[in-house]
C-alpha cells in the first residue's frame, strides 16, 4: 500500500489532521478531532505546543530571509494555515519561492487552492521522505534553481523516522536531501524530545502508535548528531520556545515545557 492510499484511509486519525485540529484549523475529521482530545487530556499543554512550533518556524524563515535565502522547502508541510511559510517570507522579500510538499490528500487539495494565485509557491504531491522524488519533482525544478542554496525545512516531519537500528533513519535523509541542494543552504528541524520535562508528554507519544505514523521521540545529543554533518546555527539545539524567541513568556523559567526540539544548520 503507498502512502498516499494509507493517509486516505478514515479508519485511525492522521496526524497531519490532528495537528491542524490543534492549532485552530478545520481540515480535519471526526476521528482526528477525537484523537487530538485524546491528547489534550494527555497533555493539556498539546495544542500550545503545536502553536509554538508554529511560531519557531515563522522565526526560522525570517532569518532565513535575512541570510539571503529566497528559496524554501517546506516538507510535510501539512494544512494550509495562517502565516505559512510563503507568507513570511514573500511578506519580507516578495521574490522568494516555496515549495510545499505532502501527500495528505487535504493537505494537498486545499494547499492548491490557497496558492492557485501565487506563481511563486506550489504544493507538490509528494513524498517527503524520498528526497530524489521531491527535489527532482518537475514542479520543484521549474520554480527553483537548485544551483542556488535553499532553506530546506522539517518541522514536526522528522519524529515519523525511527532512530532505532543501526543508523538513524533521519541521519540517510538529511543526507539524501544534502545531496541535492547547493552550498549556503540550510536546514531547520523541528521534532519530539524525550527529554521534555512534562513526563506525560511521552504517553501522548506512545498515543500516536493508534495512527497512521506513530511518532518516535529523541533526546538532545540525538538531535544533534542529526546536524553534525553541518555547520550549527547558534543557539544550536534548543526547545522551539528558546530558538531565537521574541520573548520566552510563561516559558522563560522552563523551555522543556514546549516539549520539541528544533535546530537549524548550513550546508558548507
Amino acid at each position: 500500500m503507498s502512502t498516499s492510499e494509507q493517509d486516505l484511509q478514515l479508519d485511525k486519525p492522521n496526524p497531519a489532521r490532528v495537528y491542524d485540529y490543534l492549532i485552530g484549523g478545520k481540515l480535519n475529521y471526526a476521528i482526528d478531532r477525537e484523537f487530538a482530545h485524546r491528547i489534550l487530556e494527555i497533555v493539556p499543554l498539546s495544542a500550545e505546543i503545536c502553536l509554538l512550533n508554529r511560531y519557531w518556524l515563522r522565526r526560522v524563515v525570517r532569518f532565513a530571509v535575512e541570510q539571503g535565502i529566497r528559496q524554501f522547502v517546506d516538507v510535510g508541510s501539512g494544512m494550509p494555515t495562517e502565516g505559512h511559510v510563503h507568507e513570511v517570507a514573500q511578506g519580507i522579500a516578495p521574490e522568494c519561492r516555496v515549495v510545499y510538499v505532502d501527500n495528505e490528500p487535504i493537505a494537498v487539495a486545499h494547499s492548491e487552492i490557497v496558492l492557485e494565485d501565487n506563481d511563486r509557491a506550489i504544493m507538490i504531491n509528494a513524498d517527503g521522505l524520498e528526497p530524489d522524488e521531491v527535489m527532482g519533482h518537475p514542479e520543484t525544478r521549474r520554480l527553483l534553481d537548485l544551483n542556488e542554496p535553499v532553506m530546506v525545512i522539517m518541522a514536526a516531519f522528522l519524529h515519523f523516522t525511527s532512530p532505532e537500528g543501526e543508523r538513524d533513519e533521519a541521519v540517510e535523509l538529511l543526507a539524501r536531501y544534502a545531496d541535492h541542494i547547493a552550498p549556503g543552504s540550510y536546514f531547520a528541524i523541528s521534532l519530539a524530545t524525550s527529554e521534555a520535562s512534562d513526563p506525560s508528554y511521552l504517553d501522548s507519544i506512545a498515543a500516536y502508535k493508534d495512527t497512521t505514523r506513530p511518532i518516535y521521540a529523541r533526546t538532545h545529543a540525538q538531535t544533534r548528531a542529526l546536524l553534525g554533518g553541518f555547520e550549527l546555527v547558534d543557539p544550536g539545539v534548543t526547545f522551539t520556545v528558546a530558538w531565537r524567541p521574541d520573548t520566552l513568556g510563561s516559558y522563560a523559567d522552563d523551555p522543556s515545557k514546549a516539549c520539541l526540539l528544533a535546530g537549524v544548520a548550513r550546508k558548507s
